[in-house]
């Protein structure tokens, strides 16, 4: 596989017995994503919800087993080779270049860019809401609108996979739930198979179709949404999130 290389976005995403450690810590994780959905991932502190997010990226690499998107073995791949877009809590910007500039290294590390691309970042900066923002720096730019600008850079990468590592958890309720709104517009255009790791059950009701629980580094349950919340849901799950519903 090269870089640039399509990848079918209703491909689906899959763990296939990844063995992975450090230190004392050992973690466990056979799992498929289904393709071209929102998956929630939760679990408790240390379960392995970061770790699994880097495994996909490729800032980890396996002991052993095998990761896979569609038919594409991406173990080995360099992260920057890899299909793969990711949003982090704290955005990841860089604070001495416009926001233009932030987005637009989406479409070349180098920032050489032609007028396809100064066209994609305009495009994908109105798309988010920040059109005629383009010279401002992060630090103008308040907590939702500097989220925004790292999802713009997603739309100008343009990759079927997209991983979400706590983006809102910063963001008050009503502002996290805008953002919720947005990445849920986002994928239903794009079709992305996105990753959301969240410690709030309402987050993950109303943004995935499905869910995947971490649990003493492994996969404790899987299934669709609606059945984790149900009185015969999962126990590990139901024990996490309280009688409350809310994430210890």
């Amino acid at each position: 596989m090269h870089e640039g290389e399509p990848i079918n976005a209703g491909s689906p995403l899959v763990f296939d017995k990844v063995v992975f450690s450090y230190s004392e810590t050992r973690f466990d994780f056979d799992v498929a994503f289904s393709p071209g959905v929102v998956t929630a991932l939760m679990g408790p502190s240390g379960s392995g919800k970061s770790t699994l997010l880097n495994l996909i990226a490729g800032f980890e690499v396996p002991d052993s087993g095998r990761i896979l998107i569609g038919d594409a073995d991406v173990t080995s791949l360099a992260p920057a080779l890899r299909p793969v877009s990711m949003v982090f809590q704290e955005n990841n910007l860089f604070g001495h270049l416009s926001i233009a500039r932030n987005v637009g290294l989406g479409r070349s590390p180098s920032l050489r860019l032609d007028a396809a691309d100064r066209e994609a970042v305009s495009s994908a900066l109105a798309r988010v809401g920040l059109a005629g923002k383009e010279a401002r720096l992060p630090r103008e730019l308040s907590g939702g609108e500097r989220q925004r600008v790292a999802l713009a850079r997603v739309l100008v990468r343009d990759r079927p996979v997209l991983l979400l590592d706590e983006p809102f958890a910063a963001l008050g309720p009503a502002l996290r739930d805008d953002m919720i709104d947005l990445v849920i517009e986002l994928q239903q255009e794009r079709r992305m198979t996105v990753i959301f790791v969240t410690h709030h059950p309402s987050d993950a009701r109303k943004i995935a179709e499905e869910l995947v629980f971490l649990e003493h580094g492994r996969v404790s349950a899987t299934g669709k949404m609606d059945r984790f919340f149900e009185a015969a849901g999962p126990k590990a799950f139901r024990d996490y999130i309280g009688d409350d519903g809310a994430a210890r």
